[in-house]
């Protein structure tokens, strides 16, 4: 059997070939991100920047916008709900509004415990890894969550694609590990300077166990495992998320989507290049001075503005680039570079014009997001759902949620590639009511279309709840009867106003009138029935 360090040299040779087109990635948009040495050192050598900042800016927007759609700030990104074909035969229908409610209070428990950890950071670094190197490994321990680069970590995945096997490595200081690990060995001839003294490397192996269902991990340490370091979970909890961009058939590592345009990318960082150094060029001042001039070079330097000289016109020139035409060409060629490369990465940049609506600017924007749809749903497969179970098995173990039975309670994602469904679902439901109040006329509308229904519809697609917030039928109706008993009321006042200068209610002319006036009084005033 191998050791955790041995199976993690044999793997690194399939990592390399995507190691080194994740590095070249990260060079060209965040160099920091990803780099390709395995040690870590004091004194690293200086970081190559690239000539233009158009990858940074579209990595960092793509990632902030990955992440609010997968943890939205304001709202869950999951909804815990009973299964529909356990209403009405094991859930009373009646209940169902009670059973929503408690669901809505363990969602916010959990959107509590997810605010309060520094889960949102780590998930933002991870996306970054993802859209330049196409890689990524987050791990959910009891401190939040961890994420390795492309450099720290090899994996091993069978036919279909599910990994089998994941080692990792870091470098730890050796005084946390001192009571763990066997005495240091001394003049043992190895060279060391590359790996300082106060550091050890630490491996952590990852098996999928078939048999049990479970992934299983242990750490070990100059080829020693660490004591109390083996531990288990099952498939659908596993704490390991491996995460791709996008997955290839036989490949174990994905591939990223600044490698999707990764053409654009290398033309545009020339250009800017020989544009910056070119621009730079026809920047600098030279003066010619003709050597047969009476006029003295340092008399010329030494003159200041305004200054009078002796001295011919025809005798002083400057140097000029005459590449006026060529940088109109370069800069033309980096703006169109630059607009696919926003458009590919969720950039939007408005046209520039005189008007510009707001709808416009809203479905160039959907039109945008809907691009990576497929990301999306990648990434609820792969992250949101083992999250949320992970999640849930920790804080029903620690006792703050209850336990959920599964045969009855079915989490559901609200995020990701649900959310831009719902999003195409409220722009559809717009447009239909839309065109039938401009074609048949709005009182076509009010007639044919049940307000209520849209209502919720929208309120659905928009990922509103709409308890207590709009009115329900009873409701309506218990309205609609307290006013119609206030017109009555008002109505029957009014009518004994007008009676009262009428001779039928004088006194004088009618003895009987002060009977009728309380007649049409105690009539307005007594409840309807």
């Amino acid at each position: 059997m191998y050791k955790a360090r041995e199976r993690y040299d044999q793997l690194s040779s399939d990592r390399t070939e995507f190691l080194d087109m994740a590095v070249r990635c990260s060079e060209l948009t965040l160099p920091y991100l990803i780099h390709d040495d395995n040690v870590y050192t004091h004194n690293r050598k200086n970081i190559n920047k690239p000539f233009q900042s158009t990858g940074a800016k579209c990595c960092t927007t793509l990632a902030a916008k990955l992440m609010l759609a997968l943890l939205p700030v304001q709202t869950t990104f999951f909804k815990l709900q009973i299964k529909n074909d356990k209403i009405g035969t094991e859930i009373d229908p009646q209940i169902k509004s009670e059973l929503d409610l408690s669901f809505s209070k363990i969602e916010r428990t959990i959107m509590d415990y997810i605010a309060a950890s520094n889960d949102r950071v780590v998930l933002h670094q991870a996306l970054k890894h993802l859209i330049v190197g196409g890689n990524s490994l987050i791990f959910m321990g009891k401190e939040g969550l961890k994420n390795f680069p492309l450099s720290r970590y090899v994996v091993n995945r069978d036919g279909n694609g599910k990994w089998l096997e994941c080692v990792t490595k870091e470098l730890i200081s050796r005084k946390l590990l001192e009571d763990k690990l066997p005495p240091k060995k001394t003049n043992t001839g190895i060279d060391e300077s590359k790996n300082r003294n106060d550091d050890v490397e630490v491996y952590t192996c990852i098996k999928y166990d078939a048999q049990g269902k479970r992934y299983t991990w242990h750490q070990e340490a100059e080829d020693v495992i660490l004591s109390g370091s083996q531990s288990a979970a099952p498939e659908d909890a596993n704490p390991w998320l491996l995460l791709t961009f996008n997955h290839t058939d036989g490949e174990p590592y994905g591939r990223s989507r600044v490698e999707e345009f990764i053409g654009d990318f290398e033309t545009l960082d020339a250009l800017t290049q020989a544009l910056v150094e070119g621009s730079a060029a026809a920047a600098k001042v030279i003066f010619l001075l003709n050597p047969a001039s009476p006029l003295k070079p340092q008399n010329l330097s030494l003159s200041g503005n305004g200054a009078i000289v002796s001295g011919r016109p025809e005798d002083i020139g400057v140097v000029t680039v005459g590449k006026t035409q060529d940088f109109s060409t370069a800069a033309q060629q980096i703006a169109n570079i630059e607009k696919r490369l926003n458009e590919a990465f969720l950039v939007y940049t408005q046209r520039q014009a005189e008007r510009v609506t707001a709808e416009e600017i809203r479905t160039t924007q959907f039109l945008l997001e809907q691009q990576l749809g497929g990301l999306f749903s990648l990434l609820t497969t792969q992250f949101l759902k083992p999250y949320l179970s992970r999640i849930l098995l920790v804080l029903t173990r620690s006792g703050q949620i209850p336990d959920l039975p599964k045969d009855l309670v079915q989490p559901q994602i609200v995020a990701g590639i649900n959310a831009l469904g719902r999003g195409s679902d409220a722009q559809q439901l717009t447009t239909f009511m839309g065109t039938i109040a401009q074609t048949v006329g709005p009182e076509a509308l009010m007639k044919y279309i049940n307000p209520q229904e849209a209502i919720k519809r929208l309120a659905a697609a928009q990922g509103i709840d709409v308890l207590n917030l709009v009115k329900t039928p009873e409701q309506m109706q218990s309205e609609k009867q307290e006013q119609m008993e206030m017109m009555t009321n008002k109505s029957l006042v009014d009518q004994a106003g007008q009676l009262a200068g009428t001779p039928v209610l004088d006194p004088s002319k009618n003895p009987d009138a002060m009977d009728t006036i309380n007649q049409v009084t105690q009539g307005a005033l007594s409840p309807q029935e």
